[in-house]
């Protein structure tokens, strides 16, 4: 896992009055990230690229901490990371992985959609959403899909120096901020094992979906996995099916071409997921997955206050989870309370604020 580059951009919502205080100006990082803040009340946060997604987990929790640190003395001001503000707008998260030039994008795109879609199921953030059959608990916040309707889910960029090397950068829009850190890890990680898989010519079954975008919000309202999508061939499939066929294409590509550490720490909490989901134990990856985490803490919440999931106090749970200041966030709380798993360490996230990875270059992923 420790041959790509990797990059996360995240965009943050700013509720409370910074005023004259400000958040500072935007720019290049000593870190070798970027800090955008043209618009103060959403932040705009791209990691330096990585070269290795356990560096990835660390430099984008490092944004957090810089955000955080801007605004020590504003106690009256919540930063959240998620997929939608208060207000009910809209923004996210954008990966970008660097991908060799030769190879014909359409084929890459037939075999990443599907994956992409689907991969909600083991890396979606949770939410509690309002729809018109009443308040629900979905994998993923169902405005990614209304965004996809008008932009795509991958495109990639072509820059000169990447060029020059016979590389282009590929940026995958259809996808949302996590808290957790072995989510993130899994998320990038099993991402660039199916780009790998793709970049070596690696036969794969045909898995290209008759209607990405409505699968999207199939897949984000199903908790078990099992719903029936259509694919464009006429077959149907479920989440799980389709995740479970990268997941064993995966494995195969590993055990030919080896692998590290991390590559077998995030198979192995893939396959995990998947079976977990499969079987309806959600506790096997309650300290890993982030929906899950979320999904639990919201169920005991409503449990121990007698709520039902539309009443507005569990919707202020739902936002609070995504809450970046470590001294309220209710996803740190469980932190502090040993209650979810990492992948990082304290101390590398203060030293990543400050000093790019290595090989200490300063590259951008935004």
């Amino acid at each position: 896992m420790d041959e790509g580059v990797f990059g996360l951009t995240n965009e943050y919502s700013v509720v409370g009055p910074v005023g004259s205080r400000g958040l500072g100006s935007s720019g290049l990082l000593r870190n070798g990230g970027r800090l955008d803040l043209d618009v103060p009340d959403h932040p705009v946060y791209a990691t330096p690229e990585c070269g290795s997604v356990s560096d990835l987990v660390v430099y984008e929790k490092a944004g957090e901490r810089i955000l955080e640190g801007l605004l020590a003395d504003a106690d009256d001001v919540s930063v959240f990371k998620g997929s939608a503000d208060p207000s009910g707008g809209s923004y996210g998260c954008q990966e970008d992985y660097l991908l060799a030039r030769h190879g014909e994008f359409g084929r890459l795109a037939d075999i990443l959609i599907p994956f992409l879609v689907t991969r909600q199921l083991i890396c979606g953030a949770g939410a509690v959403t309002r729809t018109s059959r009443g308040t629900v608990f979905c994998l993923s916040r169902p405005s990614d899909v209304r965004i996809t309707r008008s932009r795509p889910l991958i495109r990639t960029r072509d820059e000169p120096r990447a060029a020059a090397a016979g590389l282009r950068r590929l940026r995958v829009i259809v996808s949302e901020p996590n808290m957790s850190e072995t989510t993130t890890l899994l998320k990038a990680g099993a991402t660039d094992l199916v780009l790998r898989m793709a970049a070596a010519g690696a036969v794969l079954p045909d898995l290209a979906l008759a209607s990405p975008v409505q699968a999207i919000g199939e897949v984000s309202r199903d908790l078990t996995g099992r719903s029936r999508l259509l694919l464009a061939n006429g077959r149907q499939l479920s989440a799980l099916d389709i995740q479970r066929e990268y997941l064993d294409k995966a494995k195969n590509f590993t055990e030919v071409r080896g692998t590290d550490p991390i590559g077998t720490r995030l198979l192995g909490l893939w396959e995990r997921a998947l079976d977990a989901i499969g079987a309806g134990n959600l506790d096997a990856i309650a300290r890993e997955i982030d929906w899950v985490i979320k999904y639990q803490l919201i169920e005991r919440y409503r449990a121990a206050h007698g709520l039902s999931l539309s009443a507005p106090r569990v919707a202020q749970a739902d936002l609070a989870y995504h809450d970046i200041r470590r001294g309220r966030g209710l996803y740190y709380q469980l932190e502090r309370d040993g209650e979810v798993d990492r992948t990082t360490r304290d101390i590398d996230i203060f030293e990543a604020k400050t000093v790019p990875p290595s090989p200490g270059r300063y590259r951008q992923a935004g």
